[in-house]
């Protein structure tokens, strides 16, 4: 895999994730283009492309992923409402994602499973980067369909402590898989369980129940499918 698209994906995760709060998010979609915070985030991923290539003979590369990014977002803004928002979450990461393959392979003209020197801690840093708020951020895209505030109603906890606790899990399944240790993932899975069990048991609440297993299930299955793919990949460095 071309070391300029692990580059390129990374500075996407951190644009998208980490540096877009969401009162940004939310005023977008109120003000559709005619928000500030829409170019800020465009020229944001843009200083990152540069800062993460530092590269200036990519310019070109870079200027065109910015410019795609910007007419995928601003589309997706004037589409969408509270009925296809979750979808067009969806699409909209996976047309960013296409993007910077289908053009890395044009203006790079060569494969993208040719691993260089020193790739394999930029992917081994793309994985981690996704399992911590880019997961969290989808994992709520995922539930937004039911009302989780009236779910949870009464079992209230500290705040965010669920996004941290998931991500911690995540990064833990994810070393054990690399690592080849699957029964310390099984004994993770039944640690939490066991924790889990008196909330469930107080609360007699069955969508409670279903919120909480849907929720592991998805954690810890991404958390899998992200070591797994890491371990496959590796094998090109």
């Amino acid at each position: 895999m071309n070391l300029i698209l692990l580059k390129l994906i990374l500075a996407h995760l951190i644009g998208d994730f980490f540096l877009q709060p969401q009162k940004w998010v939310k005023d977008k979609e109120k003000k559709k283009l005619k928000s500030k915070w829409l170019y800020l985030h465009i020229l944001i991923h843009i200083a990152l492309m540069f800062l993460l290539i530092w590269d200036t003979s990519h310019w070109a590369l870079i200027l065109v992923i910015g410019g795609i990014h910007y007419i995928i977002d601003s589309i997706k803004l004037l589409l969408q409402n509270k009925k296809n928002k979750r979808l067009l979450f969806f699409i909209d990461q996976l047309l960013h994602l296409v993007t910077i393959l289908l053009f890395v392979a044009l203006f790079m003209g060569k494969s993208l499973l040719v691993f260089d020197i020193n790739q394999q801690s930029i992917l081994l840093v793309i994985c981690i980067t996704f399992l911590t708020l880019p997961t969290s951020i989808i994992m709520k895209m995922i539930f937004s369909k039911w009302n989780i505030s009236k779910i949870t109603k009464g079992n209230e906890s500290l705040k965010d402590a669920g996004k941290y606790i998931g991500i911690l899990e995540r990064l833990l399944v994810f070393t054990f898989v690399t690592l080849g240790q699957w029964g310390a993932v099984g004994f993770l899975i039944t640690a939490k369980s066991v924790f889990r069990f008196g909330d469930l048991t107080a609360s007699k609440e069955r969508k409670l129940t279903e919120y909480i297993l849907i929720g592991t299930l998805i954690s810890f299955g991404v958390a899998v499918m992200i070591a797994l793919l890491y371990l496959y990949l590796k094998a090109y460095v």
